[in-house]
């Protein structure tokens, strides 16, 4: 490989990483029907506050989401809505064909989460 072709991976690496948690991803499929306040993101999702919010910046840090001022309140909205959500549907396109493969994972899957989560726990 060249150098601009890791350095390319890298950077898709990174937008994968900004997708590669369940509330974020949550976040995204609420902006997809359209402008969210946090409040309503709150309302919907039954997340803290202060979760909606760092995730909120996350996306925002990876270009995904932006802002604009109403009153007092920030409302979001996906950057790119189009690309965003074809990216998603391709993604469940891929996880149709892959089975259970995904979560059965032993690096990523679903038990990985559940064993970090209890050692997280038993220390």
């Amino acid at each position: 490989m060249i150098a601009g072709e890791v350095s390319g991976l890298a950077v898709a690496g990174c937008l994968f990483h900004g997708f590669s948690d369940a509330s974020r991803l949550a976040i995204v499929q609420h902006l997809a029907l359209g402008e969210h306040r946090v409040v309503d993101l709150i309302e919907h999702l039954g997340l803290a506050q202060s979760t909606v919010s760092k995730h909120l910046a996350c996306l925002r840090d990876c270009g995904l989401v932006e802002s604009r001022a109403e009153g007092r309140a920030s409302v979001y909205r996906l950057t790119h809505p189009e690309a965003t959500m074809e990216l998603l549907s391709a993604a469940e396109r891929l996880l149709g064909l892959t089975g259970d493969a995904v979560a059965l994972c032993p690096n990523f899957g679903l038990d990985h989460e559940t064993a970090g989560v209890a050692k997280g726990l038993e220390g």
